[in-house]
């Protein structure tokens, strides 16, 4: 009797366990506004309680919705802060872990507030003139720094005559002389610098610690004794061109009285100063003028004495650096191969990776990201990654294995049939490196069958994808496709001189590398050579209208957010500052055929492949102008050709929910057109 219940129990799991697959559907697109992921997790100092960013999205606003959430380390007590329904960041423990700083929205703006733990009790602190950043707590709790833009007035130049009462005039000029005066995103930046300030924890006036028409941004780091912020800036005379270059500095917390500590061309940031006050950490490197230069660990005395690099034999980008607690090593973040580990490296530069699955903040595309923080005694909280999921809060400590302690999509993730990731390695036709890509495989797929194959090519070009989340990339795979996203030269987790490849040379031989995956991928028999498709956006859309003026092997293409022309997007975008000399030699009109040479539109004579043009109307990155000039060439030469224009959108068109799944709509239907 015993075996034939026994018998009978597991027919009925098994039964079960097949029910619940055959229920499963795929990924769809309203599934997008039920994703939530954890962001920004800040352990306790006692490692007790981890306090971490939970982001959602409001279907009906079509914007997300950011609030704080409180987790124990045992993972038995799960959450919200506040019963606020405003968004809010930036949570931050005070040194002794009795009370947490914040900022959150109010009817007046951002302001900074503090929550006890112990009563539960919440006090609005500021009522500021512009929303706060980088907030940090003193060492004894007494005070707050925080950084915050001074409103300037803008330059006039004429003066107009009053209007009649209750005339209806347009709006007046807009008047700018500034080098940097807007930012995708958010558009016209109002004139004014940003400055640090402090107050006092339990309330007070904000006391302005900086002055000078200088911004003071990034990170806010406290002496152990309270008399000094370190902070990173660019305060010289001619900064405003001098736009790639930062120094660290100190400010005396009573007078005033501003120190530079560091003098070099390059940036240098993101101070830190070790726990028993004697050294400062920071990153930056010497400027070679170049395309990509690795960030470094450095090192210095606290008067700005002794300076050496610490991570000099890792050839990786170093981030979101925390001291341990005894002064000796240093916890940080980096991207190797596509991964994204915390490490600690000690003060003589001896690397020890800890975890390798950082990552799962970016819901789009499988990008790099995540971060981390960690307690007095060594316990690290961050946010994990998964292919499957967005990210989850997990603790790990030194040399052991992590706990996964929050799991936000679990009631939908559970239901659904997601497309398996695949790492592959294949050879570059041009010189023989390897190069690294990943393949979605659409839900069920089986193995040795042959499927349409659809190529995401990723921004930047300085970036990289890796074995992350995306939503755009399960819903194409649950469309029927498998999806390949390589990481080509120019791209980051590979060290610096893999990084610089693209110097002078973009778009060159990532082309290659591109085109030799799909090759890779169609000889091992997952790609059917005659349905490939390619795609991506910003740096991967200058790919994909790079790859259809220099082939015809694509049924069809979506080129979203491109730059066509790199004369005139290095004039019209709003980093356009940025490109002469790093990318290409000189300014456009020093060096015309250079930048023609690698302008994807001195290729349009040659497209044939049917092409989808995407932009945001609010792009000031690749401003829609660029996106134009393909579509009306390809209408000139009578190639099939959209144009899909995004109200409202900006460079980061998945910012909002329904402009993410209606990017990924329009690209499956223009694919399934030419399928």
């Amino acid at each position: 009797m015993q075996i034939t219940l026994r018998l009978i129990t597991l027919a009925f799991l098994l039964f079960t366990i097949q029910l619940n697959a055959q229920n499963k559907k795929n990924f769809e697109p309203l599934d997008v506004f039920q994703l939530e992921y954890t962001g920004d997790p800040q352990i306790s100092p006692d490692g007790h309680w981890i306090l971490y960013l939970r982001t959602g999205f409001d279907i009906m606003k079509d914007a997300s919705a950011r609030n704080l959430w409180l987790l124990s380390s045992d993972g038995s007590v799960h959450r919200k802060l506040t019963s606020s329904q405003e968004n809010e960041r930036q949570g931050r423990w005070s040194p002794s872990g009795d009370r947490i700083a914040f900022v959150s929205g109010s009817e007046h703006g951002n302001e900074v507030y503090v929550y006890w733990l112990a009563s539960g009790v919440l006090a609005k602190l500021t009522q500021l003139e512009n929303g706060p950043s980088s907030i940090s707590w003193s060492p004894d709790g007494t005070s707050i720094a925080f950084t915050m833009k001074v409103n300037a007035t803008a330059p006039v130049i004429a003066k107009m005559p009053a209007k009649p009462k209750d005339a209806k005039w347009a709006t007046p000029a807009r008047i700018t002389d500034r080098l940097k005066h807007e930012a995708d995103g958010s558009g016209y930046i109002k004139p004014g610098f940003t400055h640090v300030f402090t107050i006092p924890s339990e309330g007070g006036t904000p006391r302005q610690l900086t002055d000078g028409e200088f911004n003071h941004n990034g990170a806010l780091s406290w002496a152990p004794n309270g008399t000094e912020i370190y902070f990173s800036s660019n305060r010289n005379e001619n900064w405003e061109y001098e736009f790639r270059n930062s120094e660290v500095y100190s400010v005396n917390t009573k007078t005033g009285a501003i120190k530079t500590l560091t003098n070099r061309t390059g940036p240098d940031y993101a101070p830190m100063i070790s726990p028993n006050g004697k050294h400062i950490a920071y990153m930056g490197y010497e400027d070679k003028v170049q395309a990509y230069q690795v960030r470094s660990l450095q090192l210095m005395d606290s008067n700005g004495e002794n300076k050496r690099t610490v991570s000099e034999n890792l050839d990786r980008d170093v981030d979101n650096v925390v001291w341990a607690s005894d002064s000796e090593g240093l916890y940080f973040k980096y991207n190797d191969l596509g991964l994204t580990k915390i490490a600690y490296i000690n003060v003589n530069g001896k690397v020890t990776d800890i975890v390798e699955n950082v990552g799962g903040t970016t819901l789009g595309r499988p990008y790099a990201s995540g971060s981390f923080s960690v307690s007095k005694n060594g316990r690290i909280a961050y946010t994990l990654s998964r292919s499957d999921r967005p990210a989850d809060v997990a603790i790990v400590e030194k040399g052991g294995k992590e706990t996964i302690l929050s799991r936000v999509n679990e009631d939908l993730i559970n239901y659904r049939n997601m497309g398996e990731v695949e790492e592959i390695w294949y050879t570059s036709s041009i010189d023989q490196r390897d190069i690294q890509g990943w393949v979605v495989y659409p839900p069920n797929h089986q193995k040795g069958t042959m499927v349409p194959l659809l190529v995401e090519n990723h921004g930047g070009p300085i970036l990289n994808y890796g074995d992350h989340f995306s939503a755009e990339i399960q819903l194409y795979a649950a469309a029927g496709y498998a999806v390949f996203y390589p990481n080509p030269r120019g791209s980051t987790s590979y060290g610096e001189e893999f990084g610089n490849l693209l110097f002078n040379n973009y778009p060159g031989e990532d082309y290659n590398d591109v085109m030799d995956g799909v090759d890779a991928l169609i000889k091992l028999g997952i790609a059917d050579p005659s349905k490939l498709f390619v795609t991506g956006g910003s740096a991967g859309g200058i790919m994909t209208a790079w790859i259809i003026g220099k082939n015809k092997r694509f049924k069809a293409a979506v080129v979203a957010k491109p730059v066509m022309n790199w004369i005139s997007k290095t004039l019209t975008a709003d980093n356009y500052y940025g490109y002469a000399d790093s990318r290409y030699p000189g300014q456009p009109w020093e060096n015309f055929q250079n930048y023609w040479k690698f302008s994807p539109i001195s290729l349009v004579g040659n497209v044939e492949t049917p092409t989808m043009v995407l932009v945001g109307l609010n792009d000031l990155r690749t401003p829609p102008s660029e996106a134009k000039q393909l579509y009306h060439a390809l209408k000139l030469r009578k190639i099939e050709t959209v144009l899909v224009e995004l109200p409202d959108a900006s460079h980061g068109i998945a910012a909002r929910p329904s402009n993410l799944i209606s990017k990924v709509a329009h690209t499956i239907a223009w694919f399934e057109k030419y399928k």
